[in-house]
């Protein structure tokens, strides 16, 4: 008698096929390389009034569509950025307004623009630079792109009153290689929660918000001077020029 070996079955072509089609990694999708990952992290919380939140926004809107930002994206090696835009405000309040979008000829610049302007508008209690910062700093995983730099440009008109240390978020986000620069909003009227202004923001800002290769800090004197502000510093940012370099004059 024939020792009892079992005869192995035989599978189709077809099967066998899928199957090693099965067990092959699945390519991972190449991320786009962009000059500058851009964090638009923008303050709404209560000391903002709705007037001054479309002052805000009405100046990242008239910045992004200023030719000079266009002409400086152009002038980078790859000649495109990404960018974000964030609004927030206390520890549970952080809101993607308009998602990571490859920016780089007028159209696109519109469209990212026009979708800050179109959004509604919400508002929070308290101020938490340092949840703003995690927040932002999280957004880089996975977002598609690969840039020479990223950057989180924080603007506000307060001191960080909710949440761990600002400093603390800053430093964890600059060992990450994030760079961090600063907007303070000198808002010398007392909020509408009680309480007076924040005294000296600017020198807040540059101790425990800004950070990372290239900081730098632009400071606006108030809600009104905001768009010369955004557009000085999104052209500083955009160009990687040093700090002090009179970008909005070229």
């Amino acid at each position: 008698m024939l020792g009892s070996h079992h005869a192995r079955p035989v599978l189709p072509a077809a099967v066998l096929l899928v199957l090693a089609v099965g067990a092959s990694p699945l390519p991972v999708l190449a991320e786009v390389p962009v000059d500058l990952e851009l964090v638009l992290a923008v303050d709404v919380s209560g000391s903002v009034d709705p007037d001054e939140a479309k002052l805000q926004r009405d100046g990242y809107i008239a910045a992004l569509m200023n030719p000079k930002v266009q002409q400086a994206i152009a002038g980078g090696p790859f000649g495109r950025i990404a960018a974000t835009y964030v609004e927030w405000a206390g520890e549970s309040h952080q809101q993607v307004i308009v998602g990571w979008t490859e920016l780089g000829d007028r159209a696109s610049l519109s469209t990212f623009a026009s979708a800050i302007g179109e959004a509604p508008f919400t508002t929070a209690h308290w101020t938490s630079i340092s949840s703003a910062i995690d927040f932002s700093a999280r957004l880089f995983d996975g977002n598609g792109f690969e840039g020479t730099r990223r950057v989180i440009d924080v603007s506000g008109d307060g001191e960080n009153n909710r949440g761990r240390p600002a400093e603390w978020a800053r430093d964890e986000a600059v060992a990450r290689g994030i760079t961090i620069n600063g907007l303070p909003i000198l808002n010398d009227r007392p909020n509408p929660l009680g309480g007076l202004a924040p005294i000296d923001l600017e020198r807040y800002y540059r101790a425990n918000v800004i950070g990372g290769p290239g900081a730098f800090l632009v400071p606006a004197g108030d809600f009104g001077a905001f768009a010369e502000a955004i557009l000085n510093k999104l052209l500083l940012e955009i160009s990687n020029a040093p700090p002090g370099t009179d970008v909005a004059q070229r």
